[in-house]
């Protein structure tokens, strides 16, 4: 009697657990702003008109040796728009100065590029953000209508610039942000970063930074348009100096503004940053991942739950009786439909959308990671430098 009454009980324990991850990704799907519809949050190829808007480029540089040429080429290269470009030489030792000056001269750009020794980091700011700090004031003597921030492992063809500045103008927007083509070629690559950029527009729905009636903000760090004026007037860099995830802050200070944003997708923006491994890519991930989480040990054992809810219990249920499975089987055609657009965006077979759980998993081990770095003062380490610690 007592084990029949305890089947009953796991039984039913499965339905919940396997009815509320349904629940779960009804909302993801219809209540987040369409965030998984590719199409719909990429910007278009479309006709560019011509404009006399002034534009500069500020590129921070910390030991950027190997990709730097490929960025300020593409930069160089832009049609419709020549940007003065302000390179942040920010304590390089591997001649990334060097190699940038010698570029500019080659293909006669000098004038066009200028090359900032980077001051050294002033307590309380984050590297990145104290190096586009110092390009910024620089590019201000071009008196631009829109200052570009773009890191120095991106490449841009030759009408995303114009591309951008049509964008800003058509809907008259203070910051348009492009979540750069991350490379996708290693086996690694294949099996986590599509589910990065997955992750990262389900938190961020492009539909809801766009709109003035919410407070969700975000913007991808590789590639960002803004107007001056926008960002002087909500206070300038120094306002997010000590920000670890500096791409967000920076929306979110703008917005809370009054500023008008957009984010989305691109193919015409790409990071040639490769990464080989799966350590490679969970080191990216756990720089910054306890940070988004405010540090609240709370947050991490509720997101902790929460994924192994929505992610792993589908999976699990299929095992847990007839009910349970069809629910979990429902719920795995549901995320797999929904991950499929960004596979395809990526190039990648559309049946690894059924791996998804999987990758969840690393991120969640990624995401306490982050938290262990955190409690042993090694968080967001970033070339040399602690930038995120207890």
């Amino acid at each position: 009697m007592h084990d029949a009454a305890a089947a009953y009980l796991i039984i039913l324990l499965w339905i919940i657990l396997s009815s509320c991850s349904l629940l779960i990704w009804l909302y993801i799907l219809f209540g987040r702003g369409g965030f998984w519809l590719v199409s719909r949050n990429t910007i278009m190829r479309d006709s560019l008109a011509e404009h006399n808007r002034r534009v500069a480029v500020v590129i921070p540089a910390r030991n950027e040796a190997d990709t730097i040429s490929r960025t300020l080429d593409s930069l160089f290269s832009q049609n419709l728009v020549a940007p003065d470009i302000v390179l942040v030489d920010d304590g390089s030792d591997d001649g990334t100065a060097e190699i940038a000056r010698s570029l500019a001269a080659s293909r006669g750009r000098c004038e066009q590029l200028t090359i900032l020794r980077g001051r050294p980091l002033v307590p309380g700011w984050t590297g990145k953000l104290w190096a586009l700090s110092q390009g910024f004031e620089y590019a201000k003597r071009f008196s631009p209508d829109y200052v570009v921030f773009t890191d120095a492992d991106i490449t841009h063809e030759k009408d995303s610039l114009a591309r951008l500045v049509n964008l800003a103008e058509r809907k008259k927007l203070d910051l348009v942000s492009c979540m750069a083509k991350l490379a996708c070629t290693t086996l690694a690559e294949k099996a986590l970063i599509p589910a990065f950029v997955f992750f990262f527009l389900q938190l961020y729905p492009p539909v809801w930074v766009a709109s003035p009636k919410r407070k969700t903000a975000a913007a991808a760090g590789g590639c960002v348009l803004l107007r001056p004026v926008a960002l002087v007037q909500a206070g300038g860099i120094e306002a997010i100096r000590g920000a670890v995830i500096d791409d967000c802050a920076l929306a979110r200070l703008l917005k809370q503004n009054g500023a008008t944003l957009w984010l989305g997708l691109t193919d015409e923006v790409a990071s040639i940053r490769s990464y080989k491994t799966l350590n490679e890519i969970g080191r990216m991930i756990s720089r910054s991942a306890f940070h988004q989480l405010e540090h609240s040990t709370l947050l991490l054992v509720a997101t902790v739950i929460g994924l192994l809810i929505t992610y792993l219990i589908p999976l699990l249920a299929l095992t847990a009786g007839r009910v349970s499975a069809t629910l979990g089987l429902l719920t795995l055609l549901l995320m797999a439909g929904s991950y499929m657009p960004m596979l395809r965006f990526y190039g990648q077979p559309i049946i690894w959308a059924f791996l998804l759980p999987v990758v969840a998993l690393f991120y969640l081990g990624a995401t306490i990671d982050s938290a262990l770095k955190y409690w042993t003062g090694k968080g967001g380490a970033w070339k040399g430098r602690i930038q995120d610690h207890g």
